[in-house]
Parts: C-alpha cells; structure tokens; sequence
C-alpha cells in the first residue's frame, strides 16, 4: 500500500514565499494570489512572529508576506530579527493605513516595503516581484504621508544634518525635493523634461552621496534636512 503522493515540487526558478497573518481568510487570499504564478510558489504559512521566525529557519524562504499586529511576537518584532539575521529573507510588511505607525517602524527595521491588505491581485505581484528584485516598495504618496505623520514629530535637525545637503548638485536637490513630495520616477521625468532613467541616475547619485539606503530614507532626509516641509 503506497502512501499519500507528496505535492509537486516548485519549478526551480520559483521565489518561495512564506505567509505570515493572524487571520486565516488573509492568509488564504494571499496563498491564492501567489500561487496562481508561475514563478511563484507560497512554501508556508504562519499566525503570528514565533511561528514566522521558526518557519524561516526551517523552509528558507525568499520573501515573507508579514502582517503587523498579531497575538504573541507582533510582526514588527519579527521583522527585526529576520532582517538583523545575514542571510534572511525579504520581508514585505502586509497592512492596512490605520496601522501605518507600525509599518513606518518595520521599514526602519529593514522591511523592503508595505502593502495594504485590501490591495488588488496585480498590485501585490507588482509589489512582491520587485521586492524580489531587490526594490524597496512603497507607494510614493504613502511614503511621504509616513514621513509627514511620524517623522516630523521629531526634532528639528541638526544644522550638520542639513549641510549635507551642500553634496548636491542643483538638479540632484531638485531631484529629491520631487520624490519626497510623492512623486514616481515617471512623473518626476516630466516634470524635468528629462528620461525616466535620467532621473534614476540622479536618484541613485543623491543616495550614494548622502549614504542613504533607499528611496524611503531620501525621502525622510529630505524633510529632516529642512529640503522640503510638511504642505509643500
């Protein structure tokens, strides 16, 4: 008598990609999304951070899809281990707006972007591929109402902080002002009346210059310097 037949292996250029919710329907939907890809295959699930953290060690996924507030260890709490570990995975915080406080601090973390749970089918797979990629994704809208929510509460910067700013060209400044304001890659290239990779190349001089890791730290920069104000 055999036994059960075991499910079929993932293709060996499917990202694998770990669910961690506390909500079994959220866990289900995003499974369903994930899986209807064909260089996607959705290795496990898991209902709060423990569960999340042992699952990684035991499945090595590529990406984690990573609610926020769950029972026991929060997502937020989780997400700090597994990005301060060398080889973990990426993780995509999976959220909704009226919890943004929690995933500002994710991303601080080293989280690689934010998704809101009611986000449509073709958006999450945009969002998960490009995490995969090695992208930071954030909507630029929601990046600077982040910013403008959490980080501005802070104190004013320091006056070394802003003369950082001197490192700049006067486009590269220019540059930054228009991504901390919301704006993608795309619309900043019209409004320069430049191309879209021309704007990539002064993005990526700015980040390098400044020392800063992605686009959601330019964008805080940007107003903790004093570039830009909340308004503008």
């Amino acid at each position: 008598m055999t036994g059960p037949t075991p499910p079929p292996a993932p293709a060996p250029s499917s990202s694998r990609v770990l669910i961690c919710d506390d909500q079994e329907l959220i866990r289900m939907g995003l499974r369903m999304v994930i899986d209807s890809q064909p260089d996607l295959t959705v290795v496990g699930e898991a209902a709060d951070g423990e569960a999340a953290i042992s699952a990684v060690a035991a499945l090595e996924p590529d990406l984690v899809l990573m609610d926020v507030r769950m029972p026991g260890l929060d997502g937020l709490a989780a997400t700090e281990h597994l990005c301060a570990q060398p080889h973990g995975p990426r993780i995509l915080v999976v959220t909704t707006f009226d919890l943004d406080e929690y995933a500002y601090a994710a991303l601080r973390a080293g989280a690689s972007g934010f998704l809101v749970k009611d986000a449509p089918a073709e958006e999450i797979l945009v969002t998960v591929r490009a995490v995969l990629r090695g992208e930071v994704m954030v909507a630029p809208s929601l990046t600077r109402r982040l910013v403008e929510r959490f980080v501005l509460q802070a104190p004013a910067s320091a006056p070394a902080q802003r003369s950082r700013l001197a490192a700049l060209t006067e486009r590269e400044r220019e540059v930054l002002a228009l991504v901390a304001r919301g704006l993608a890659n795309g619309e900043i290239a019209d409004r320069l009346f430049v191309g879209e990779t021309t704007v990539k190349t002064h993005l990526g001089r700015v980040l390098a210059k400044l020392g800063l890791r992605d686009r959601i730290h330019a964008v805080i920069f940007a107003y903790e310097s004093g570039l830009i104000r909340a308004g503008d």
